[in-house]
């Protein structure tokens, strides 16, 4: 490889790296382009501390988190965005029949 590929290649990795942090940079002010707020209970991250780690005697891990320690929000789905609760309202009809 002459010195001119590898000066390429390393401004294309250069170019990603500075792509990737101006994303999350943008993400982190503005969390979602759907104007949901960040989940209260996760903070945004879609993951909480798992049950397993809050009564374990120092190995962490279970199917649900996979041993990570982290399992799923249950207040966002993993989402890590609020969310509306669904509701069914009842309409009547004045109409008569």
């Amino acid at each position: 490889m002459g010195p001119l590929v590898v000066v390429s290649q390393l401004a294309t990795g250069l170019g990603v790296l500075a792509g990737a942090m101006l994303v999350k940079s943008v993400m982190e002010q503005r969390p979602m382009a759907g104007g949901w707020p960040r989940c209260a209970s996760c903070n945004g991250t879609g993951r909480v501390a798992c049950l397993c780690s809050r009564w374990s005697d120092g190995d962490i891990g279970c199917r649900t988190c996979a041993g990570s320690g982290r399992m799923a929000c249950s207040s966002c789905g993993g989402s890590g965005t609020g969310r509306p609760i669904p509701a069914q309202l009842p309409v009547r009809s004045n109409r008569p029949s």
